[in-house]
């Protein structure tokens, strides 16, 4: 999509936006669908080539709009009134085109911290239950999560809120953990009588991109019932490329697994993905049941997919871009950024990059951490 459809396709959003807003009084308010409609009706892949807009487009009054609770409608009654105005739509769009980044919290690092208190709440009620006289209190002060050395200050933030103690993981001279850390620091806290419960990995570190070795480093967490959540938050939408999936090697251990397709996907800040493996555990960890929030699917909607409607939202995109364009759209850019890589480090006298990494823009202070500096990438700038 180009600057000249962007307006043709811009004016029809606004008019169809105007329409349904100016029209919503005819709108039934609150759906009549059963929970799960929508599973059916997405693909469960991105298409491999791309569909036109208008087919695109016809998809929101036939799976989307069936299942909207319309908050704008003069027959809606319950909760509180919706704010929204036509200024406040305009700025969104602005918004939206200026495309600022506000990384200091957000997105993945909220990912991390879901996965942290669902891993905390997991951890406490298996140890309660094969120690029953142990209180909340005597087994949350024996908790430790754990992180790389190379990990976003997020994960450390993650466990702050969480009210655990948090341990870095050394990495090798390639700046990953391998499994023989974690085992020896998990050996050391266990003989001292704490209970390791959280591993944070991470697919591409903000320092530099390193990876850490998941095929070593998952197996030594599921024998521990150690939660292994996986950060590829600045990587993860690389993996898109059949090139660098070898790199996802062992993501089937892992519980949990976040990534951020506002950074290569083309989709706008903020929106992070996050995948876990046992939906209960995430569930169970947060749900309360008020009277004002139950309803008639109380049980059936903990059986449905949540996150179906963020699914269409991403899908809107991939069908425009499909898989055979998102592809092509990183490589070239990929091989470029690697060329660059290369003259600045023999322009320098500097050696390459540790490891087998996709990119990771430092400006120039930076660059002794890639010869073994003490420099380990403070003003890299690797945003999350």
């Amino acid at each position: 999509m180009d600057a000249a459809e962007f307006r043709k396709r811009g004016k029809e959003m606004v008019d169809y936006v105007a329409d349904y807003l100016e029209k919503i009084d005819k709108r039934q308010v609150f759906p009549d669908v059963e929970p799960g409609y929508l599973r059916p009706l997405i693909p469960d892949c991105a298409p491999q080539d791309p569909e036109s807009f208008e087919d695109v487009f016809k998809d929101i009054e036939k799976i989307i709009m069936p299942g909207v609770t319309h908050w704008h409608s003069p027959y809606f009654f319950a909760y509180f009134p919706s704010a929204s105005s036509f200024p406040a739509l305009l700025a969104d769009i602005l918004c939206g085109g200026i495309g600022c980044v506000g990384f200091s919290w957000g997105s993945a690092s909220e990912a991390t911290l879901i996965s942290l208190l669902a891993a905390r709440t997991k951890t406490i009620r298996r140890v309660q239950s094969e120690n029953p006289e142990l209180t909340e209190a005597d087994i949350m002060g024996r908790l430790v999560a754990y992180a790389s050395d190379q990990a976003h200050s997020s994960v450390e933030r993650a466990a702050l809120i969480g009210g655990v103690k948090i341990k870095n993981v050394s990495s090798d001279d390639k700046f990953t953990v391998c499994g023989s850390a974690l085992k020896k620091v998990l050996d050391e806290d266990k003989a001292s009588g704490l209970i390791p419960f959280f591993f944070c990995a991470t697919l591409g570190t903000t320092p530099c991109c390193s990876f850490d070795r998941l095929l070593e480093l998952g197996p030594i967490c599921n024998k521990e019932n150690i939660w292994m959540h996986i950060d590829a938050a600045y990587a993860g939408s690389a993996f898109i490329c059949p090139e660098f999936r070898h790199l996802l090697n062992g993501v089937e251990f892992a519980d949990s697994f976040n990534f951020n397709p506002h950074k290569w996907l083309l989709v706008n800040f903020d929106c992070s993905a996050m995948w876990v493996k046992k939906r209960s555990d995430l569930i169970g960890a947060f749900k309360l049941e008020p009277l004002y929030l139950q309803h008639h699917h109380q049980e059936r909607s903990q059986q449905c997919n949540v996150n179906m409607w963020c699914k269409f939202l991403h899908n809107f995109l991939t069908r425009v871009y499909h898989l055979k364009g998102a592809c092509p759209y990183h490589l070239p850019y990929l091989i470029l950024f690697l060329e660059w890589v290369m003259l600045i480090c023999v322009c320098c006298g500097l050696t390459p990059p540790a490891g087998k990494h996709h990119t990771a823009a430092c400006s120039p202070s930076a660059l002794p951490l890639w010869d073994g500096g003490e420099n380990q990438g403070n003003e890299a700038c690797g945003l999350r």
